[in-house]
């Protein structure tokens, strides 16, 4: 599969994974709140948009699944999972973010607001499973937007490119820097090294 990916250049699932001390109980939710304090939300639709608490594992259905338009402040959304911390649970918060992407002629860029998800894990769900993506795992959806290789390099296109990339690196640093994490990784679903792409992608769209 990997090697189709590789031929065919097949759009690949984004992720960065962030590992922090101290998190028993409800020692995570500061570090569920530096994190989210550093995403750059959406202009179009700002805030949290979605909130659910996952009890065991993801087999098992949500006890809490809550919607909001226009989103709310994550001090709120924070406080929502609040009620329901445990060690075995793990926690989804939906927001958005205004990334350039083409219509479908690939002449015209609009910024579109793009969904992320914040996976919050106990150290005791899914068995233990924040050991492999962290104690918050962030899903960026596909790639696409931050390396665009099959758009024509022009330099309406360039631009694009490179303000998405500095909007993922910037947040990426961010989330390390100004929050207590130990341990910072940016992976891709396919396991090819994103990082040396992501650099010369960016390099190209100097």
């Amino acid at each position: 599969m990997q090697a189709i990916r590789r031929l065919l250049r097949m759009p690949d699932s984004l992720y960065l994974s962030l590992w922090f001390p101290d998190v028993s109980g409800p020692g995570i939710l500061p570090h569920v709140l530096a994190v989210l304090q550093q995403f750059p939300f959406s202009a179009q639709r700002p805030g949290i948009a979605y909130v659910a608490v996952q009890p065991v594992s993801w087999n098992e259905a949500s006890v809490l699944e809550r919607r909001f338009s226009p989103g709310i402040a994550p001090e709120e959304a924070v406080l929502i999972a609040a009620d329901l911390v445990h060690d075995d649970y793990a926690y989804t918060f939906d927001a958005y973010w205004d990334l350039w992407m083409p219509d479908e002629s690939g002449q015209q860029w609009n910024l579109v607001p793009s969904l992320v998800k914040l996976i919050v894990q106990g150290e005791e769900f899914d068995e233990g499973a924040y050991e492999q993506t962290g104690h918050i795992e962030v899903d960026f959806g596909l790639d696409s937007p931050f390396l665009q290789e099959n758009v024509a390099l022009t330099e309406e296109t360039q631009a694009k490119v490179r303000d998405n990339v500095s909007k993922l690196v910037e947040f990426t640093m961010k989330a390390e820097k100004n929050t207590q994490a130990t341990t910072r990784l940016l992976w891709s679903e396919s396991e090819e090294n994103l990082a040396q792409k992501l650099i010369a992608r960016l390099q190209k769209v100097q």
